[in-house]
C-alpha cells in the first residue's frame, strides 16, 4: 500500500518525466536567436531536462511543454531594476512545433522596437500571449485574429505600436481581458464597434490609447459581461455615451482626463455592481445626481478638476463601503452634508479648492474612524471644534490652507499621532505656539504655518521636519536650531534677529541634508561666515529682503566671501538689499549650476566679473534642469515641493514657483560698480533678464549684446555708457522690457519694430541719441547708416595710407640727398648757420629793447606823485 502511495505520489510530482526530445531541441533554436545579457536562460542546456528549465513548464502526465514563463522578473519601474535582464535579439518561429503551447508570457523584455511576429497568429492553442513593455514596435499583425481560443492578450506598454484597421479584434471569440495601453488606435474610428462584438469579454484596458470617440455606430454594445472599463487619458471630447449605463456588470468605471462634456446622468444609478468610478480631469457640468447616492457598493468616487457646481449630494452619506472621495478642484457650493460623518469606512475625504462655505463641527467627523487623509484648502469652510475635542480618527494628511482654523491654536492636533503632513496656512491662527508643540513637530515630515499671526521665540527649538514653512508670521529670536534632517527652511518675513554666523556656525549630529534656506525680511545681521561651507547640499539660498514690507530686510555687512565658490551646486544666489560692500568675488564665476544671481540693492563696487561666462547653467537654452532643481521631490509623496522666489524682472517684482527652474537672471543694479560691461557677457546665451541699472558703468554696450536671444528683459538705466547704441540689438527678438535712460548714448537709435515699439521715456536722458521712438529726429551727420559707415572708414582708411606714404617719400627725398651730395650736405648745414645767427641777433637785439623799456616803467612806479609836479613845475619855468 506504502509502495502504491509513492508510485501515484511520484507521477502527481511536476516535471517527473522527462521532457519530449524534440520540444527540447525547438527551446534550444528558440533560445539561439535571442540574447540574454544576465543568462536568465543558463539552465538551457542539453544536460538537462528541458521540463526543469527556467521558465518552462510541462504537462505533469504527457511531459510536453505548454507553458512559457519568460517575462523579465524585474520590474523597470523599479529603484534598483537592471535593463541587463531583459531578454532580446529575435522571437524564433521555431515555437510552432511547440503544438501543445498554451502560456506565452515575453513581458518586461526588450526587443529593439521590432514587429511583433505575424506567426504568433498561427499558434492556434495559445489561451495566454503577454507581451507588454516588451519594446515592440509598427503595426499589430492582424494574423493575432487567428487565435480564437485565445483568453488573455496584453500588448500594452509597447508605445511603438500602432492599429489601421481593428476589426481582427472581433474575430477573438473566446476573448476575457484585454490590455491595450499607450497603443495608437486612433486610425480606426469604429473601434468600439469591432470591440463590442466580444460578448465574452471582461476586463478592456485602453489607456493613452489617442481614442477620440466613445459613440458607437451601432447604437449599442454586446459587451454586457464587461466588469471592467478602463479608458483614461484619451481624447472623446464628447458627452458621456447612453450605451454606457446599460453595463449592469460594470463594477469598474475610468474615463478620467477624456474632456468629456456635459453632466453626470442620472442613469448612472443603473451600474447597481459599480465599486470604482473615475470621471476626474474632465470638463463635466451641471451637478452631482443624488442617484448616484444609490450606488451602494461604491468604493471610490473621483470627480476631481470638473466644473460640478451644486451642493455635495447628502445622500452620499449613506454610501456605506466609501472609502475614497475625490471632489476638490471643482465649483461646487453650499455646505458639508453632516450625514459625510456616518461614512465609517471613509479613508479619504478632498474636498478642496471649491466654494464650499459653513462651519465643520465635531458632527462631520462623528464616525469617521478610519479617516486618514483630510484636504479642504481653498474653501471657505470655518473649522469650529470645542477647545478639548478629542478626534475618533489618527490623520497622516491635514491640508486645510485658508480655512479658519483660528484664531486660537487648535489643541486637538496633539492627538493626532501619525500626522505627516501638516498644512494650515493662511488659517487665521492669532495666537502663540504651545510648548509641546515644538516636541510634536519633530516628528512631522512636512509643515506649513505660512501667512498667520503665530508667535514665540525660536531661539531654543530644534526643528527636525524635512520641510517647515512659516513665513510671514510673528516669530522671534535667534534663528532654531535644526536636525541633519531638515531639507527646507522657509522663515521669511518673521521678526528674527541676531547674528547669521551663530546659526550657519552651530555644531550637528550628522551631515545637514538642507537644500533650501530662505530667510529675507528679517533683522538678521552680521557678515556671511566660512561656516557656510559646512552646509554641503545647500544648492538655494535666499538671505535679501526684496522689499516685502515696511520691516525692511536683513542687515548682513562685509564682503561676499570668495569661499562661496566652493558652492559649486548652488543654483540660486539671492542676497539683495543687504549691506554687502567689496568687490564681487570673481569666486562667483565657479557657480556653474546658477542660474539666479540677485546682489541688488547693496553696496558693492568694481568691476562685474569678465569670468561670469563659465556660469553654463545661464550659457545654454533655459530649458527644466535636472530634477536636483525640485530638490524635495524624493522626499514628498504628497505633492511635489516648489520653489518661491520673488524677482525683479521687467521692472516689476514677481513670484516665480512651478517655471523657477525656466528662469535665467543677472541683477547687479543698485550697488556702485563701475568699469565697462564685459564683452564676455554675451556668452551668456540663456540669459532672460540682465539688470545692471543704477552704478557707475562706462564704455559702451557690448557689440555682441544681439546673440543673447533669449533675452527678454534689458535694464542699462541710470549709468554713464556711451556710444551708439549697436546694432545687433535688433536680433533680441523676446526683448519685451528695455530701459536705457539716464546715459550718454548718441547716435540714431537702431531700426526695428520691436524697438521703435517702446516708450521714449526708455531712452530719455540721452541728449545725443536720435530717432524713433524720441522726438528728436536726426540729422544725415547724425545718421550714418551702416553701409555709409563702412564707406566712410574705407575712405578715411586710404587717407591715412596716402598721408603716411607722402611723408616716408618727402622725408628720405630731403635726407636721402643730404647723405649723398657732400657740396650740398656742406650748403645746407651752412643755410641752418646762416639762420641760427639771424634769430640770435634779433632776439639779442628784441630782449635788450625790453630791458631799457621795463627799466623806466619801474622808475616811474618809485617816484612819487609830488616829485614828479616839482619835475614840471621845474621843467615850465626853464621854458619861461
Amino acid at each position: 500500500m506504502v509502495f502504491l502511495l509513492l508510485a501515484i505520489l511520484s507521477l502527481c510530482k511536476p516535471n517527473s518525466l522527462a521532457c519530449n526530445e524534440k520540444e527540447k531541441q525547438v527551446l534550444l533554436r528558440f533560445k539561439q536567436a535571442l540574447t540574454d545579457p544576465a543568462n536568465r536562460l543558463s539552465s538551457w542546456s542539453l544536460t538537462e531536462d528541458c521540463c526543469g528549465w527556467a521558465g518552462v513548464r510541462c504537462d505533469n502526465v504527457s511531459g510536453r511543454v505548454f507553458e512559457l514563463h519568460l517575462g523579465n522578473p524585474y520590474d523597470p519601474h523599479a529603484v534598483k531594476f537592471n535593463g541587463r535582464s531583459a531578454l532580446g535579439g529575435e522571437i524564433s518561429p521555431a515555437l510552432l512545433e511547440l503544438e501543445y503551447l498554451n502560456f506565452l508570457n515575453l513581458s518586461l523584455n526588450d526587443f529593439g522596437g521590432t514587429p511583433i511576429p505575424s506567426f504568433l497568429g498561427s499558434m492556434r492553442s495559445l489561451t495566454y500571449l503577454n507581451l507588454w513593455d516588451a519594446s515592440f514596435g509598427g503595426l499589430i499583425p492582424q494574423q493575432l485574429g487567428n487565435l480564437s481560443t485565445l483568453r488573455h492578450l496584453d500588448l500594452g506598454g509597447n508605445s511603438g505600436l500602432y492599429v489601421e484597421n481593428f476589426s481582427w479584434i472581433s474575430l477573438l471569440s473566446s476573448l476575457e481581458c484585454l490590455y491595450m495601453s499607450w497603443i495608437d488606435l486612433h486610425r480606426d474610428v469604429h473601434w468600439l464597434d469591432s470591440l463590442s462584438l466580444l460578448s465574452s469579454l471582461s476586463e478592456l484596458y485602453l489607456p493613452n490609447c489617442q481614442l477620440n470617440n466613445m459613440i458607437s455606430s451601432l447604437g449599442y454594445v454586446n459587451f454586457t459581461s464587461l466588469t471592467v472599463l478602463y479608458l483614461p487619458s484619451n481624447n472623446f471630447n464628447h458627452n458621456m455615451p447612453s450605451w454606457l449605463f446599460n453595463l449592469s456588470s460594470l463594477w469598474y468605471l475610468d474615463l478620467s482626463d477624456n474632456s468629456l462634456q456635459g453632466q453626470i446622468p442620472s442613469t448612472i444609478s443603473n451600474l447597481q455592481n459599480l465599486g470604482y468610478l473615475n470621471l476626474s480631469i474632465n470638463m463635466l457640468t451641471g451637478q452631482i445626481p443624488e442617484s448616484s447616492g444609490q450606488l451602494k457598493h461604491l468604493i471610490l468616487v473621483s470627480l476631481f478638476s470638473n466644473s460640478l457646481c451644486g451642493p455635495i449630494p447628502s445622500r452620499l452619506g449613506n454610501l456605506s463601503s466609501l472609502s475614497y472621495l475625490y471632489l476638490y478642484s471643482n465649483k461646487l457650493n453650499g455646505t458639508v452634508p453632516r450625514n459625510l460623518g456616518l461614512l465609517s469606512n471613509l479613508v479619504v475625504l478632498y474636498i478642496g479648492n471649491n466654494s464650499i462655505e459653513g462651519t465643520v463641527s465635531e458632527v462631520h467627523f462623528a464616525k469617521l474612524s478610519k479617516l486618514k487623509y483630510l484636504y479642504a484648502s481653498l474653501t471657505s469652510v470655518v473649522f469650529n471644534v470645542s477647545h478639548d475635542w478629542i478626534p475618533p480618527f489618527q490623520l497622516k494628511y491635514l491640508v486645510m490652507g485658508f480655512c479658519k482654523m483660528g484664531p486660537r491654536f487648535p489643541l486637538w492636533l496633539q492627538t493626532q499621532r501619525s500626522l505627516q503632513i501638516l498644512e494650515l496656512y493662511g488659517a487665521g491662527i492669532v495666537d502663540t505656539a504651545p510648548k509641546w508643540f515644538w516636541k510634536w513637530a519633530s516628528h512631522i515630515r512636512i509643515i506649513y504655518l505660512d501667512h498667520n499671526q503665530i508667535s514665540g521665540d525660536l531661539s531654543q527649538v530644534l526643528l527636525n521636519s524635512t520641510v517647515f514653512s512659516v513665513q510671514s508670521n510673528c516669530f522671534t529670536g535667534q534663528l532654531p536650531h535644526l536636525s541633519p534632517n531638515v531639507v527646507a527652511l522657509r522663515m521669511s518675513n518673521n521678526s528674527l534677529s541676531g547674528q547669521i554666523s551663530s546659526f550657519l556656525c552651530q555644531k550637528m549630529n550628522g551631515r545637514s541634508k538642507l537644500e533650501i534656506l530662505y530667510i529675507p525680511y528679517n533683522a538678521l545681521s552680521g557678515e556671511l561666515p566660512h561656516c557656510l561651507l559646512h552646509w554641503q547640499s545647500l544648492t538655494h539660498l535666499n538671505l535679501g529682503s526684496n522689499n516685502l514690507t515696511d520691516f525692511g530686510g536683513n542687515k548682513l555687512t562685509g564682503n561676499i566671501p570668495s569661499w562661496i565658490g566652493e558652492r559649486t551646486h548652488l543654483m540660486v544666489l539671492q542676497l539683495r538689499s543687504n549691506e554687502f560692500f567689496g568687490d564681487i568675488p570673481p569666486q562667483i564665476c565657479r557657480l556653474s549650476s546658477l542660474i539666479v544671481l540677485d546682489l541688488a540693492d547693496n553696496r558693492l563696487s568694481g568691476f562685474i566679473p569678465k569670468c561670469l561666462k563659465n556660469i553654463s547653467a545661464m550659457a545654454t537654452s533655459p530649458s527644466p534642469i535636472d530634477d536636483k532643481f525640485n530638490a524635495l521631490t524624493d522626499h514628498i509623496l504628497y505633492i511635489p515641493y516648489t520653489e518661491e522666489l520673488l524677482l525683479v524682472i521687467k521692472g516689476r517684482e514677481s513670484r516665480y514657483g512651478s517655471i523657477l527652474p525656466l528662469v535665467r537672471i543677472v541683477d547687479l543694479s543698485s550697488n556702485n560698480l563701475s568699469g565697462a560691461i564685459p564683452s564676455e557677457i554675451s556668452s551668456l546665451f540663456g540669459l532672460q533678464s540682465l539688470n545692471l541699472s543704477r552704478n557707475n558703468l562706462m564704455g559702451r554696450i557690448p557689440e555682441k549684446i544681439g546673440v543673447i536671444g533669449y533675452l527678454e528683459s534689458l535694464d542699462l538705466s541710470n549709468n554713464h555708457l556711451s556710444g551708439e547704441i549697436p546694432q545687433s540689438i535688433i536680433n533680441l527678438t523676446f526683448l519685451s522690457h528695455l530701459d536705457l535712460s539716464y546715459n550718454n548714448f548718441s547716435g540714431r537709435i537702431p531700426s526695428s519694430t520691436q524697438l521703435q515699439s517702446f516708450d521714449a521715456l526708455d531712452f530719455i536722458g540721452n541728449p545725443e541719441l536720435c530717432g524713433a521712438p524720441l522726438l528728436k529726429n536726426c540729422t544725415e551727420n547724425e545718421n550714418p547708416n551702416p553701409s555709409d559707415e563702412n564707406g566712410d572708414g574705407f575712405e578715411r582708411s586710404w587717407f591715412y595710407i596716402g598721408m603716411a606714404t607722402g611723408f616716408i617719400v618727402s622725408f628720405w627725398g630731403v635726407c636721402g640727398a643730404l647723405l649723398c651730395k657732400r657740396a650740398w650736405r656742406h650748403a645746407y648745414f651752412k643755410f641752418l648757420d646762416n639762420i641760427k645767427d639771424r634769430v640770435y641777433l634779433a632776439t639779442v637785439l628784441k630782449l635788450s629793447w625790453l630791458r631799457y623799456h621795463f627799466r623806466r616803467y619801474r622808475i616811474s612806479l618809485r617816484c612819487p606823485r609830488s616829485c614828479k609836479q616839482e619835475r614840471m613845475e621845474e621843467r615850465g619855468s626853464g621854458e619861461s
